[in-house]
């Protein structure tokens, strides 16, 4: 009998051979470059997928394949080396070391422990809520994963739930999933919303406004959408506290900080007003974050003590990070998803008058494209095409634009997003895990949620047309 632990690398084997066999027998659509760098990525987002190796041996392998076969430059593919998100990512450690050293992190938990570990349902629900809140106020997904996941690990702790155990996967889900999936519903509150809207501003001088985004998105891919979130975990992850909130006081929640603790709110403060007032002083978020950091590695000022920056630095999320960075630069380079996006506007059912069959296969062209391009490549391919699209939908082009927030906030498989991967890898937890929340929760988006999404779409009069 075929045992379950041999289907990850059948299939990996399985799409060895059909990247093998798509050389010999390339797809008259594609140069040869095309046919190569496809092959390439079809055997890196599978093993990234399965995990048959460890996700930073598939980036490295990337690397390796990519410039022997040359579809790209170097500074194409080690572009994720150069991203701001790499440097933000960075940045987030050195600052999870120093909450985490200065018992900040076990602080905050207690006060959250205090307010949502009554329950293991009201722990979860009570995460995703205010981390999907944090979004207000903080304009990074990668920025909020670092700064809470210290926290949520801490809190986790608390709780009783030892590494492995279900409840500690739980929260890390909850914390990861409910800074970035629900968010994107907050216009500046991830990559690939500014990548639409920056592109949609120097194409077409079209600007949005922060309230009328909201509006139309927020209610079911960001509010409702939480607690379908919380609901999966809770049914994937099932847990109880193993203690109760009053045996969890070993760190007050109350009283006075400690020296340490003082002097790190406030530089956090700081970097939390900085990242603020962004579109005011001009210094992105990756940079202020990159000089908070060595603010606290600098000596005799700084909180994070350079002997531990090398054993603590886990070194292995960098190199994954920067591989899928620089998968998404190859493929957007070498056009692949220019000609994924063209041949889905021919085969797709695009017609004006047909509001359900336009808004739901426009929804499926950028939910199609993420997952070969990974999120911010998505807006990057879509929005240059959107005027044509507009034409032959007869919708407005603000409304054809909109209709990729709801595909690139869809995720089927955790290689899309870079955040989901860089939150399950600081918190320990296997990347895996998260399948077993995008699989159902795409199934529900799709059978519930984007139905939902379209009648409220007609309530607030999206298909106006043109």
């Amino acid at each position: 009998m075929f045992n379950r632990r041999h289907l990850a690398p059948a299939l990996v084997v399985l799409v060895a051979f059909l990247a093998v066999l798509i050389q010999v027998h390339p797809p008259a659509v594609l140069d040869a470059n095309q046919t190569r760098t496809l092959g390439i990525v079809l055997v890196t987002l599978v093993l990234w997928a399965t995990g048959v190796l460890p996700e930073y041996l598939s980036a490295l392998l990337f690397f390796l394949a990519a410039l022997l076969l040359e579809v790209a430059t170097p500074a194409q593919i080690f572009s994720g080396f150069a991203s701001s998100a790499w440097w933000l990512i960075f940045a987030g450690m050195i600052i999870g070391l120093a909450i985490r050293n200065t018992g900040l992190g076990d602080r905050l938990a207690a006060v959250l422990g205090k307010r949502l570990a009554h329950s293991y349902a009201g722990l979860i629900v009570g995460l995703v809520v205010v981390c999907t809140l944090l979004g207000f106020v903080m304009p990074s997904s990668m920025g909020r994963i670092l700064m809470m996941i210290p926290v949520g690990m801490a809190l986790a702790e608390r709780c009783g739930f030892e590494a492995g155990s279900p409840g500690r996967t739980g929260v890390a889900l909850a914390v990861t999933m409910g800074c970035h999936v629900t968010t994107f519903t907050i216009l500046p509150a991830n990559i690939p919303n500014m990548v639409m809207v920056g592109a949609a501003d120097t194409i077409y001088g079209l600007q949005f406004r922060y309230t009328d985004y909201l509006l139309l998105h927020f209610p079911i891919l960001g509010a409702l959408k939480a607690f379908v979130i919380g609901w999966l975990i809770l049914r994937f992850f099932p847990a109880t506290t193993a203690t109760t909130p009053a045996s969890t006081s070993q760190v007050p929640s109350s009283g006075a900080l400690s020296g340490q603790q003082r002097y790190l709110s406030v530089i956090l403060l700081v970097a939390l007003g900085l990242w603020l007032t962004d579109s005011w002083h001009g210094v992105g978020p990756a940079w202020v974050g990159l000089g908070v950091a060595i603010f606290l590695l600098l000596p005799k000022v700084g909180l994070v003590d350079n002997s531990r920056v090398g054993p603590q630095l886990n070194i292995t999320v960098l190199l994954f990070v920067a591989g899928v960075l620089g998968l998404g630069a190859v493929v957007n380079g070498s056009g692949l998803g220019q000609i994924l996006a063209t041949h889905m506007e021919r085969w797709l059912p695009l017609s004006p008058g047909s509001d359900a069959g336009n808004f739901f296969s426009l929804v499926g062209m950028a939910f199609s494209t993420g997952l070969l391009t990974t999120l911010p490549g998505v807006p990057a391919v879509l929005t240059p095409m959107a005027q044509d699209l507009s034409q032959l939908t007869g919708l407005s082009l603000e409304t054809v634009i909109m209709t990729q927030v709801v595909g690139f906030s869809t995720i089927l498989l955790p290689y899309q997003s870079g955040p989901l991967l860089v939150g399950m890898q600081l918190a320990h937890e296997p990347v895996r895990s998260l399948l077993k929340i995008t699989l159902p929760l795409a199934v529900i988006m799709w059978l519930v949620l984007i139905p939902l999404d379209y009648l409220w779409w007609q309530l607030l009069g999206m298909f106006g047309g043109a």
